[in-house]
């Protein structure tokens, strides 16, 4: 299976496994989405507004570029606004609001793109979000990736292509890149700017590598 785009105004729901993970892929944004008890839920708003309602954490309104981690049950509230709710279940990730994402990325990436890391991997190997902006008259290298990218378009234009084949991609469009797709992102007039989830990382901390640890200094 190759590159796939859908609306986020759609029934579109999609169940996958990556390794031993199970993953659940929604779009967003006609009806209010129940939030399962046994997952971590993590959310990007393309368009619009809306909210998340939990009883374990604060009431929050949601605006177009906003992004939200919410470990355990709840109620995503259309607003009416669209975007793609990613859970994971059987993983606690750690509850984060944030957003609207800035207009460029703070990292340099390939080919003149820039990319900031909007939810950082508690731990190493666990999964992350990022925002990806693609300059206008940017023609990417063709790569993959070793996992599953699913992510929504927040604006501009462009097109992702693949092996053979060009897919246009527009503002409110959600889009999903199988592991080991061969694929690159180009833009002509329009920047593009979208936002990436990784199912796993080669990033993070561990017990023996933190901040906390690494900038205590004992007397020797």
């Amino acid at each position: 299976m190759g590159f796939e785009q859908f609306e986020l105004q759609s029934e579109f729901s999609r169940e996958l496994s990556e390794g031993d993970q199970r993953i659940l892929v929604r779009a967003w944004g006609q009806d209010d989405l129940t939030l399962e008890p046994d997952a971590t839920h993590f959310g990007m708003v393309a368009e619009g507004r809306g909210f998340l309602k939990q009883d374990t954490g604060p009431f929050v309104h949601l605006i177009a570029g906003m992004y939200f981690v919410a470990p355990r049950e709840g109620l995503l509230g259309a607003g009416p606004g669209s975007g793609l709710v990613v859970s994971v279940f059987g993983y606690q990730g750690l509850r984060q609001f944030g957003g609207p994402v800035e207009k460029a990325g703070r990292l340099r990436y390939i080919d003149g793109c820039t990319d900031t890391l909007l939810v950082c991997p508690p731990v190493l190997g666990e999964p992350c979000l990022n925002h990806l902006h693609i300059p206008a008259g940017t023609r990417q290298s063709q790569h993959t990736h070793p996992s599953v990218r699913l992510g929504i378009v927040l604006s501009g234009h462009g097109w992702c292509w693949t092996e053979g084949s060009r897919h246009e991609l527009r503002a409110g469009t959600g889009w999903w890149i199988p592991t080991g797709c061969l694929h690159s992102f180009e833009t002509e007039d329009s920047p593009l700017d979208v936002m990436a989830w990784h199912p796993d990382s080669d990033f993070g901390p561990t017990d023996g590598f933190h901040p906390m640890l690494n900038r205590t200094l004992l007397p020797s």
